[in-house]
């Protein structure tokens, strides 16, 4: 018989994202054992494995930023971060970043696994209290036993196997997207093009840092805005280069020590069948489809790309929304629209309600007030011991599309367990 390996942990963070990372960082900063088990091979999650970047800007009044400045400063010593012209640090490297991370969580005492499955789990129901988690490797099974467990998976996975109490809106969607990276391209000739093109400077900017060019442009297929662009796209559906959806959203930013390169928010994924097994599938099919016909697109229409390549594609759907387990309060659209208080705040934001759609004029993009979101929307309804962060918290619809920008989803881990160090429940 295989001997049966167990490791004894304060707190055990499942998801290697923003929000993990941040809480698996702060836990161990507090001087607690910690543990970060992630299912691919890297950290990161949506901003590495989905290459969204740069992250979006939101005002914090600084409650619970400190990993977030640290993320910076580390990044800084890798090359692999700019302050664009707005203001924004979070101008990142998907790639460098895989690698900040690690550094960032090793040096302060993290214990992280790669490549690991949900197996067994022991649960005692009149307590509600998880006892312990059985992990499986490539090789190995392991049985944790730790005092708290974090899911900050994004996608709810560790809750899902708990068999945890969801928030029942799944007829409500945000589309995924597929992200890619274009290089070799002479982003002086692009930026000049555009920016003549666009007079909207909150659309489209460019400016020149050190050696390089930094811009950022956008279009989509929504008829309210008159968009710069909006030739260029008419233009390559009526000649066949694009398909009308293809057109539906459109962003591009260059990034952080990779010159000549922009990263694509883009294509939209638009297969939405739940009840088809395929559906997904089939969308990411013609999505990295739609990729080869936006990068011609680019070649036909825009001065620059005559060299370009397409050098990525996202190894990760780019997902906006996911299934949210019940936590001790459910966070309304009506607490941001009221800006209303808690006692115990783990982060402040202003980031808009931001909700895609993937039928024309239908998107919603509402600017709101600063808002404030209380820990109880990150503790489990289910489980004394099982705690949410990221994505996936407690909150409704509407109010997740506003809270699932990168930025909050590391205040709230670190926030979350800020607060489990102040009540002493680590202790």
């Amino acid at each position: 018989m295989k001997p049966v390996n167990k490791k004894q942990y304060d707190i055990t963070i499942f998801g290697g994202g923003p929000a993990g990372i941040s809480a698996a960082y702060t836990a161990a900063s507090l001087g607690y054992k910690t543990l970060l088990v992630e299912k691919n091979n890297y950290l990161g999650g949506q901003m590495t494995g989905a290459l969204v970047v740069p992250m979006m800007q939101s005002t914090s009044d600084d409650i619970n930023t400190e990993f977030y400045k640290t993320l910076i400063k580390y990044a800084k010593d890798y090359n692999a971060q700019i302050t664009y012209c707005d203001g924004n640090e979070g101008w990142l490297n998907p790639v460098l970043l895989k690698i900040v991370f690690e550094k960032m969580l090793k040096d302060i005492g993290v214990d992280i696994l790669y490549e690991t499955e949900l197996k067994n789990k022991e649960i005692d129901n009149d307590t509600k209290t998880i006892n312990s988690v059985e992990i499986k490797s490539k090789t190995l099974s392991l049985h944790i036993y730790s005092k708290y467990y974090v899911d900050a998976t994004g996608n709810s996975n560790f809750c899902e196997f708990l068999n945890c109490d969801f928030i029942d809106d799944f007829e409500k969607f945000q589309p995924s997207s597929l992200r890619f990276i274009i290089s070799n391209i002479n982003l002086e000739k692009f930026s000049s093009q555009i920016m003549k093109a666009d007079s909207d400077r909150d659309v489209t900017t460019s400016a020149k840092m050190g050696n390089d060019i930094h811009l950022s442009t956008a279009y989509t297929f929504d008829t309210a805005k008159n968009w710069g662009l909006r030739p260029f796209f008419e233009a390559a559906v009526r000649d066949g280069v694009l398909k009308y959806n293809d057109t539906a959203y459109f962003q591009v930013f260059t990034i952080a020590n990779m010159p000549h390169s922009l990263a694509f928010n883009c294509p939209r994924l638009q297969n939405t069948d739940n009840k088809d097994i395929f559906s997904h599938s089939n969308s990411l099919i013609e999505a990295r489809a739609s990729i080869f016909r936006i990068y011609n697109f680019m070649k036909q229409y825009f001065e620059g790309f005559e060299n370009s390549y397409i050098s990525q594609i996202a190894d990760m759907t780019g997902v906006r929304v996911s299934k949210r387990p019940k936590t001790r309060y459910i966070y309304k659209l009506s607490d941001i629209l009221t800006s209303k208080t808690f006692d115990n705040t783990v982060l402040t934001a202003d980031y808009p309600v931001d909700i895609h759609s993937n039928e024309a004029d239908n998107s919603t993009l509402k600017v709101v007030k600063k808002y404030f979101l209380p820990v109880e929307s990150l503790m489990s309804k289910d489980f004394n011991n099982l705690f949410v962060c990221g994505r996936n918290l407690g909150a409704e619809f509407e109010a997740q599309a506003a809270l699932r920008i990168q930025k909050s989803c590391m205040s709230m881990g670190e926030g979350l367990v800020k607060y489990l160090h102040k009540s002493e429940k680590l202790h």
